[in-house]
């Protein structure tokens, strides 16, 4: 596997070197005011359930700054506009942003469409909302930066099992369920920032479900993921931020999917149900966050910091039997494009598509650190991302994936073992 193109290199800093981790957060609404035409599927949103937020996290140890920005979003597509101005405007280089989406099947998408993407496509106001976000992106990160502080940082993991594989074999054909006994990695990752004296400013939250749980309802809804960070963030007195990065959720679902038809106007009842589903499997994910974070004894501000991206041009697929609202243009290549921020022996692992549960897998087995966490949708959302074995069945994640057999797999393990080692060799 070739880099077809790779950023700036990685930041490097002498191994013995480290600095004095800084670390700030904001927090702002982004729900939209007017939401017509900003359903990425057919249809409307027909109100506001609870509201979407974008929160930043900015990181600095006095030599290397780095931003990590989670959207309760649908999906982001190509963001590099909105990094180059965060670089412009701010001085934060655009190869030290990760920018995702919690997958929030309830809420618009932002950013065009890469060229060979397997994608959805805005139209005329989804463009304009992108530029809103972009907007409320550049203010966020200036406050984060502004009320950064000295801080300390530590990592744990727990478990939850709130998701299920959703590639299901019945009456002959392959389609999406619940698959019990498929592979399903059901780890929580946690990130804890804090003051010197201990206090929480931040947790960044890393975990592989779909939050779909009240897809259908025609309501504006952060879903699962948003009802996690909402949990969390409840759970203190002071103020936290809980920003939440989605692990490999290409063929994961939630547990508890009440199948609410999409497109047809579910009663009171209905709603009410799956809305109750939601902040059950959210309050789960967050009390194994809070009783994780409560855990982890081992904290530091002597952080090195580093970040780098690259961007590797794979041969382009058809995609088939997906949705109609998904986009792709006939190139011979779509950007795979792979980010990553370290923080010592931790390394946020950005992928621009939804990987699945081999691919990290195969990642954290031969990544160089063993603290190696995934986050799916970073930077961009071009389709799905399966294994290569995966490709001998017609399933889900391989008709959307805009990628040929052989291809996907490689650029995305090899690729990020290439950032990570560059970083730490």
């Amino acid at each position: 596997m070739t880099p077809d193109q790779q950023t700036r290199p990685v930041t490097e800093t002498a191994p013995q070197t480290v600095g004095r981790l800084r670390a700030g957060v904001a927090r702002t609404d982004i729900t939209p005011s007017d939401l017509t035409g900003l359903h990425p599927m057919p249809g409307t949103f027909s109100g506001v359930h609870d509201p979407l937020f974008l929160r930043a996290l900015y990181l600095s140890d006095g030599e290397t700054e780095a931003a990590l920005v989670s959207l309760d979003l649908i999906e982001a597509g190509d963001v590099t506009p909105a990094r180059e101005r965060i670089e412009r405007e701010l001085g934060i280089p655009a190869d030290h942003v990760i920018i995702t989406a919690t997958h929030t099947h309830n809420a618009p998408r932002i950013a065009d469409v890469s060229p060979g993407a397997l994608a959805h496509a805005g139209g005329r106001e989804s463009r304009a909302y992108t530029e809103v976000v972009y907007d409320h992106l550049i203010g966020a990160l200036r406050d984060a930066r502004a009320g950064a502080r000295p801080a300390r940082f530590g990592v744990g993991s727990g478990t939850a099992d709130v998701n299920v594989n959703r590639e299901v074999y019945a009456d002959g054909r392959w389609g999406l369920g619940h698959h019990p006994h498929g592979p399903s990695d059901k780890t929580v990752w946690v990130l804890r920032f804090e003051t010197q004296d201990g206090e929480p400013i931040a947790l960044l939250v890393n975990y592989a479900v779909h939050s779909t749980v009240v897809f259908g309802t025609g309501e504006v809804s952060g879903d699962l993921a948003g009802a996690a960070c909402r949990y969390i963030e409840e759970g203190y007195d002071g103020p936290v931020t809980a920003l939440w990065a989605p692990g490999a959720l290409g063929d994961q679902a939630p547990r508890v999917d009440l199948g609410l038809p999409f497109g047809v106007a579910p009663s009171a009842r209905q709603k009410a149900r799956a809305y109750a589903a939601m902040d059950a499997l959210g309050l789960v994910v967050g009390a194994e966050v809070l009783r994780v974070a409560g855990l982890i004894r081992e904290t530091t501000s002597a952080v090195r910091v580093g970040a780098g991206q690259r961007t590797v041009a794979c041969p382009v697929k058809a995609g088939h039997d997906v949705m109609e609202t998904m986009k792709q243009d006939a190139v011979d290549t779509v950007p795979l494009r792979l980010s990553l921020i370290t923080l010592n022996d931790v390394a946020l692992a950005g992928v621009s598509g939804e990987v699945v549960t081999e691919v990290n897998t195969r990642l954290r087995a031969e990544s160089p650190l063993a603290r190696t966490v995934l986050i799916s949708i970073a930077n961009d959302r071009i389709g799905y991302l399966p294994d290569d074995a995966r490709f001998d069945r017609p399933v889900h994640s391989v008709n959307g994936c805009p990628i040929a057999r052989g291809h996907a797999e490689d650029a995305v393990v090899e690729g990020l073992v290439g950032l990570i080692g560059g970083r730490w060799s």
